[in-house]
């Protein structure tokens, strides 16, 4: 994943870098980590009075004199820099209202935020928590927008409710449906505009009455920067919306809009799109993301990927082969599908605390792992389970067979041995790296 905050990312770690190697601290040294740290914010978009207020609070609790006279200042600046961050983005975590079913959720935003994708996403989000939810098509304005949401319902086997008469009446009988299909929510894609304007809002109003949604969400587009802070505002004067939906953080955007908008509107994030895929909408967490923009990972949200990833009975049965020291070719296999299954793997990668920079120019080949299924798939059932049986012959068959080189089948069974080897190790609480045949030096 191109993270949206992969430049923040790195201006503040440099900027920062410098404290946790000082044993002391001064002001002189601090107010010139703080100017480091006050133009990656303003380079990132993140608007002006905030970055003010955010400077200013961190440079107050880093000039403390218990934080000077500390045996590690550095750290506790840094730490500082952390918590300032996380309560900038809204502290705790928000997630959605649920009451007497079906529960209603409204989505608003303004036409091209992504908003009829990210319904479907927030859609399939709930159904793997055990939820039955149900879309509701009331983008009446776009012509394309009722289809689209159909064909994204059907791809993810979410039913989809499409009425007669205007949007205030599509919503009411969207409810009513929901109601009689038991599904226990029922999210409603309402139209949006080019601009905030007169006839997008009084159509929201009246459908807030009629149907009085527990939840209202307005999707923004990170990509427009500031600008989707000037439309929350706009339409937080209007619609009383309990959270955002930020789309697009896979984008080239600098992140300023995500930074921002809390702390200018007062209502939380609770949703970041990170990808075009439907399974890529995730619940926003203000202190995981801080670390991430710090480089101290995210193993907590890399854990709930690897768990999404592998069902329980998959889970049981990795665990017990590696508590056996066991890692066949079907293992090998089993844990690259789980690996495909989490995303990206740079972006699954980054979540490791202090892989981040570590990544920086490396080009990780994600086509490689099709050709690395493709070899163990062309060997036996037996070769899979019993590794050590494939000879030279064995090896061109598989070449052969999988449409690669033996040098290429040479890499992966040596890259099994030394997965296996870490296998037996990961009881001493080493970290596995990175297999060899995923990664190829860049060209300079």
């Amino acid at each position: 994943m191109a993270d949206v905050f992969d430049t923040l990312s790195d201006r503040m770690q440099t900027a920062l870098a410098g404290l946790g190697r000082k044993g002391r601290l001064d002001e002189e040294t601090v107010a010139k980590a703080m100017r480091e740290v006050r133009l990656a914010l303003l380079e990132a978009d993140v608007n002006f009075e905030v970055v003010k207020e955010f400077v200013a609070a961190v440079n107050a609790r880093a000039l403390d004199q218990e934080v000077l006279k500390g045996l590690e200042p550095g750290q506790q600046v840094v730490k500082i820099v952390h918590e300032e961050l996380t309560e900038l983005m809204g502290s705790g975590d928000s997630k959605l209202a649920f009451g007497r079913p079906p529960t209603v959720v409204l989505m608003a935003g303004l036409q091209g935020s992504g908003k009829t994708t990210a319904s479907a996403k927030l859609a399939l989000l709930l159904r793997r928590e055990d939820r039955s939810p149900g879309l509701v098509a009331a983008d009446l304005q776009r012509p394309a927008a009722i289809d689209q949401l159909e064909q994204l319902g059907r791809q993810i086997q979410i039913p989809v409710f499409r009425g007669n008469g205007d949007a205030v009446a599509v919503c009411a009988a969207g409810v009513e449906w929901a109601r009689r299909e038991s599904l226990d929510v029922v999210i409603l894609d309402t139209a949006g505009r080019l601009h905030v304007d007169e006839e997008l809002m009084e159509e929201l109003e009246r459908i807030h009455r009629e149907v009085k949604p527990m939840n209202v969400l307005l999707v923004l587009d990170a990509m427009t920067g500031q600008e989707a802070v000037n439309v929350a505002q706009a339409f937080q004067e209007r619609v009383a919306f309990d959270g955002l939906v930020m789309t697009k953080l896979d984008g080239d955007a600098r992140g300023g809009a995500a930074l921002s908008v809390k702390h200018v509107n007062g209502r939380p994030i609770k949703l970041v799109s990170v990808g075009e895929k439907l399974d890529q909408l995730e619940w926003f967490h203000p202190d995981r993301m801080a670390s991430r923009i710090l480089g101290m990972g995210d193993v907590l949200t890399l854990i709930e990927k690897a768990e999404a990833a592998a069902g329980a009975d998959e889970q049981e049965e990795m665990e017990r082969r590696l508590r056996a020291g066991e890692f066949t070719f079907d293992d090998f296999l089993a844990s690259y599908r789980m690996l495909r299954r989490m995303g990206p793997l740079k972006g699954v990668l980054k979540m490791l605390p202090g892989v981040g920079k570590e990544l920086d120019g490396l080009d990780i080949d994600e086509r490689q792992m099709a050709r690395v299924e493709a070899m163990v798939l062309s060997m036996t059932p037996h070769e899979r389970r019993v590794p050590h049986l494939i000879n030279g012959p064995r090896r061109r068959r598989i070449a052969a067979g999988s449409g690669t080189t033996i040098d290429e089948v040479n890499r992966l069974l040596q890259a099994r041995k030394q997965m296996a080897k870490m296998v037996r190790q990961m009881g001493k609480g080493k970290l596995p790296g990175l297999p060899p045949e995923l990664t190829k030096t860049p060209r300079r």
